[in-house]
């Protein structure tokens, strides 16, 4: 069986494809053949060593796939071979088949693609967990996305305006932010170019954002935290420009202003139930045309690392997708 296999903690350029040992589903688990697998940021952090959660070596990276099942574990009842599946929260999605814990398995509709299928979860349901259950926006809220052309930005344009807010997308470039208008971005700011809290201040009319969806991190972080209104909320969810911002405490007294993290890996955990409230709310809106995961580019398995390479440079749109059987 062929596999993206990571050695050691290195440059991701290290990623080699290895043949490795069949796999067999264990007690409680389902073996997945699989058709399409999603890069995650944290994919690429994590075989770097630089994520906080570090794998025993060597392992197959891999968080988020979709494919047909074909082997039920003992104990597994709601999974059979033959079912059209999607996988999360685990390793090993980077190969031609993966074992994972049937817990962390949903149906994939017979509608839906296997690479929208396996696009879906950690993007989507990280926002949705972010906006709605820690951030508790509200209809009418004005929603800040910075980063927004990208996965999980482009995902919280789409569930920004399903909740029923107004989106102001910010990206560095124009034809991401053209991406963002065409998922729903009511305005758009262009951060290379123009000033970010101006231009909020001109959008709101002085009054400040509600909420602010950060997945980027760096500068503009403390930029969009004072551009929020009384009672704002910033919600951190990743830190893509590399650098972890050092907000003044300060600011969180002046409006009455909270600071959000948002940890969907963890919440799988803590929080199981709001996870499945939250995949089956996002299932109804795909299937009412709400909501769609933008596919930027499909590559081979062998392809993975200059991908990789290419999200760490911030140079990739939307999600994109690895097809391990190519």
């Amino acid at each position: 069986m062929k596999a993206l296999l990571c050695e050691q903690f290195a440059e991701v350029e290290r990623l080699t494809v290895r043949d490795i040992e069949p796999l067999r589903a264990g007690q409680g688990q389902v073996r997945v053949s699989i058709y399409a697998a999603s890069l995650n940021y944290p994919d690429a952090l994590m075989v770097q060593g630089l994520y906080q959660a570090k794998p025993a070596l060597p392992f197959v990276p891999g968080s988020e796939y979709a494919g047909v099942v074909v082997e039920a574990g003992a104990g597994v009842t709601a999974f059979k071979p033959g079912d059209r599946v999607i996988a999360f929260g685990s390793l090993g999605g980077f190969a031609e088949e993966g074992v994972v814990d049937a817990s962390r398995v949903a149906h994939l509709p017979a509608e839906m693609d296997f690479d929208v299928g396996a696009a879906l979860v950690v993007a989507y349901c990280t926002t949705l967990r972010g906006l709605k259950d820690c951030a508790h926006m509200q209809p009418g809220e004005t929603l800040l996305v910075l980063g927004a052309a990208g996965g999980v930005g482009l995902a919280a344009v789409e569930i920004g305006k399903a909740m029923g807010a107004r989106v102001i997308a910010a990206a560095s470039t124009a034809d991401k932010l053209a991406l963002c208008r065409e998922h729903g971005a009511d305005e758009l700011i262009n951060y290379a170019t123009e000033n970010l809290r101006e231009r909020l201040n001109e959008l709101t009319q002085g009054r400040g954002v509600d909420v602010v969806y950060d997945p980027v991190g760096g500068p503009y972080t403390e930029l969009a935290f004072r551009s929020t209104g009384w009672r704002g909320r910033l919600v951190v969810v990743g830190f893509a420009a590399g650098d972890i911002p050092k907000l003044p405490v300060n600011l969180c007294l002046l409006r009455e202003r909270t600071l959000i993290g948002v940890f969907w890996g963890d919440s799988l955990k803590h929080d199981p139930q709001s996870q499945d409230r939250n995949l089956a709310q996002l299932m109804q809106w795909i299937a009412e045309g709400k909501i769609k995961p933008h596919i930027d580019e499909r590559v081979p398995l062998a392809q993975t690392p200059q991908l990789m390479k290419r999200m760490l440079a911030r140079s990739v749109k939307g999600k994109v997708v690895v097809l391990p059987q190519a």
